[in-house]
């Protein structure tokens, strides 16, 4: 499978941070003390493990950061599979400048392709199922877009980006605002026609009361059992797109999947995933 990527204007600013973060206020000290700038060097990034490959596209644009001469292969694109001890790519040029990148990359590049491989196993266990599997906003600070990405190549989808890209109404929007009738008047008052909504009930009362007074897209069905969540689906009877999440955990993926929802959500998709180890060898 194939993904379209993100122009590397955008991936620019935050990768061009985590290698000033890096170079710090004098650069590579280590490599310009024993590498003279002339070696040449040809470098690999293997598999140490078998995985769902992510992060390629910001591991290349981080050695191009710090040397565009550098020349630049992917083997194994970001969303296909990997075997340990595969090559995923090769940077031929300066030495110095592939070992000055090399620790960005790999973070980068470990980090996201354990994303997408959690994710994967998270998919294939609602396999059969119409239920699609999809992160949260609960995302390392300023690396939300690509690991929102490596979700995408890890086989799931995305939910919100951002705060101001849909009204999803929780527990404490309803506390705060009087109850459920209130939140969804005011978002029918105020939601543009391009502004989904969504409302997280954990009761089936407040689903029935979001019901009747209409106005959201969809229900997140939070933190309940098989059960509860296959009462909710009839409830909803396709008149909304059903959502669950809270305690959503792998082992609970299938029989999940199994009570008819359209979605489970997941923020261990990001915050709790593994980062695979892959190494940058000369």
């Amino acid at each position: 499978m194939s993904f379209s990527t993100v122009p590397d204007l955008v991936l620019e600013p935050m990768v061009r941070s985590a290698l000033l973060e890096d170079l710090g206020s004098y650069g590579d000290v280590t490599t310009r003390a024993v590498i003279p700038a002339s070696t040449q060097y040809d470098a690999r990034i293997n598999a140490r493990e078998d995985a769902i490959v992510s992060g390629m596209q910001v591991a290349a644009l981080a050695f191009r950061l710090v040397d565009p001469k550098l020349v630049i292969e992917v083997h194994i694109a970001d969303g296909q599979t990997c075997v340990k001890g595969d090559t995923l790519m090769t940077i031929k040029g300066a030495a110095s400048s592939i070992l000055s990148g090399e620790r960005v990359a790999l973070n980068y590049a470990g980090r996201l392709t354990g994303i997408a491989t959690k994710t994967a196993g998270f998919v294939a266990e609602a396999k059969g199922t119409k239920a699609r599997i999809t992160c949260t906003r609960k995302t390392t600070p300023n690396m939300r877009l690509v690991e929102k990405l490596a979700v995408l190549h890890g086989g799931g989808f995305n939910h919100r980006y951002s705060l101001s890209d849909a009204i999803l109404i929780k527990d404490n929007h309803i506390a705060a605002a009087g109850g459920v009738r209130e939140v969804l008047e005011a978002s029918k008052a105020h939601a543009s026609h391009m502004m989904a909504v969504e409302i997280e009930v954990d009761r089936l009362d407040q689903l029935a009361e979001v019901l009747d007074v209409g106005g959201a897209s969809v229900v997140l069905l939070d933190n309940m059992d098989n059960d509860t969540l296959c009462e909710a689906v009839a409830m909803v009877a396709g008149r909304m797109l059903t959502e669950a999440s809270g305690n959503v955990t792998l082992d609970r993926i299938a029989s999940i999947a199994a009570t008819g929802v359209d979605y489970i959500s997941s923020g261990a998709l990001t915050h709790s995933a593994r980062t695979v180890d892959l190494g940058l060898d000369f």
